[in-house]
């Protein structure tokens, strides 16, 4: 099993910045990918970003290219997302989660895969 927990959430101005951190525990953090999710009330979860176990891949929605930057820290067991140039749209909960069954190649955006999920971190972006 994977345990993890987000922190870094907050409110912040129009095109202002935050970081979101997820620690994670359980299994060994660099045998699985790692992806970001977000979900606005009335609105179905989307893809945000994801990193592969070494961290030498990532993908972005086109949404948040340019803005965000999805990272980890393997020996902190630790995926990060920096979130710059927020905007009101941005205002949801984020969510970490994982893919313990990656592809040897390529990024998942599925929702579906990730098997393990965080609480959430309400991120607010005002105007």
């Amino acid at each position: 099993q994977v345990q993890l927990v987000e922190s870094g959430g907050g409110l912040v101005q129009a095109g202002g910045s935050l970081r979101l951190s997820c620690a994670a525990s359980g299994r060994t953090f660099s045998s699985y990918g790692m992806g970001w999710f977000r979900q606005a009330p009335g609105k179905e979860r989307e893809f945000v970003a994801a990193v592969n176990r070494s961290g030498g891949r990532t993908l972005n929605a086109d949404s948040v290219k340019g803005r965000f930057t999805i990272s980890r820290d393997n020996a902190k067991n630790t995926v990060y997302l920096r979130m710059n140039s927020l905007k009101p749209e941005d205002t949801a909960v984020y969510y970490c989660a994982s893919d313990t069954n990656p592809p040897m190649y390529g990024l998942r955006t599925s929702p579906s895969v990730y098997d393990y999920w965080g609480q959430g971190t309400q991120v607010t972006v005002s105007s």
